[in-house]
């Protein structure tokens, strides 16, 4: 497993949390999930063959923008 951190900016409550959480879960290879709003990451722990653009683009497409 790869762990990766995503920092990503306009998380601001619960509901963004598990918005995030349940679209990144839901990419095959995806074991873990944790959203953190004080740090603003997003740490995935996944498969290595699961591209870091394709977890960029469904936080994306929730709304948020990935800094890094």
């Amino acid at each position: 497993m790869t762990k990766t951190v995503l920092n990503v900016d306009g998380m601001s409550c619960e509901h963004c949390v598990k918005a995030v959480t349940n679209a990144v879960s839901a990419l095959p290879g995806v074991s873990n999930v944790a959203v953190d709003l004080k740090a603003k990451t997003v740490t995935v722990e996944h498969a290595p063959e699961l591209s870091l653009e394709k977890i960029k683009n469904e936080i994306e497409e929730q709304g948020y923008d990935v800094i890094s």
